[in-house]
């Protein structure tokens, strides 16, 4: 009897291991599960420093938890399809797309959440911290673009490479695309603006993400852009308002 225990006890610890070593595995291999990791952590570090509720907590970590289920079923049926067939099969792609499919829409369903969790607090903090910028004039935002694109212009005549849009470092593409996601938030009314802000935003990555795509700039050429354009119009703001 004590020794089909212990067998039991090493048994139970043998399957928590594999399961720990598959999560490993998918860390390892997989880099939207890193992606997806690194996301957690920073959600639940900035839910740690707002304060967030403890149904709000709940709910960020089901969503998190849904995320990283969805991609590790994902990546073991992709896997498990890959073992079975060594030749292109239109059933086994349709597999995959849809396995992708449900990895979207956890990770909608999670943006979603966070979204819904964090939008107040960040609206409040961020409206505070631009209230002085409010009633900034429009013609700033012209300013800010002009001067966005004569930096990228001089930062790329330093560097010798690219044309003032196309090439070289930094993105112009990305520098105007942050640079009107800054002035849309600064210019905006605090009723509405962390709703404006996060929509320029996404469209300002959607930007950087399409220069990236299309070979045009690497990610690092669109990071400095992006920072160029939004420290520019920032600093503009706050120099002329």
């Amino acid at each position: 009897m004590e020794r089909l225990t212990h067998r039991r006890a090493r048994t139970l610890i043998d399957s928590f291991n594999f399961a720990v070593e598959g999560i490993i595995h998918v860390l390892r291999t997989q880099r939207n599960m890193r992606f997806h990791f690194l996301a957690a952590v920073v959600v639940l570090v900035a839910a740690i420093a707002i304060g967030v509720s403890k149904l709000e907590l709940i709910a960020l970590l089901l969503a998190i938890a849904f995320v990283f289920i969805a991609e590790m079923f994902n990546s073991a049926l992709e896997q498990a399809i890959d073992v079975s067939t060594t030749s292109f099969d239109p059933l086994a792609k349709l597999a995959k797309d849809i396995a992708a499919g449900a990895v979207l829409i956890a990770t909608i369903n999670a943006i979603a959440i966070g979204y819904l969790v964090f939008s107040g607090e960040i609206a409040d903090r961020s409206s505070r911290l631009l209230e002085s910028l409010r009633d900034a004039p429009a013609q700033l935002t012209l300013i800010a673009l002009v001067v966005t694109v004569i930096a990228v212009i001089a930062a790329k005549a330093y560097t010798g490479r690219g044309r003032p849009l196309r090439g070289g470092l930094p993105s112009g593409h990305a520098a105007v695309a942050f640079a009107g996601w800054m002035a849309a938030t600064l210019v905006i009314g605090n009723s509405h603006r962390f709703l404006i802000s996060s929509l320029t935003f996404i469209m300002a990555l959607l930007v950087a993400q399409t220069r990236v795509e299309a070979g045009i700039h690497s990610a690092l050429e669109v990071t400095y852009g992006g920072f160029l354009g939004a420290l520019v119009t920032l600093a503009v703001f706050q120099l002329f308002s």
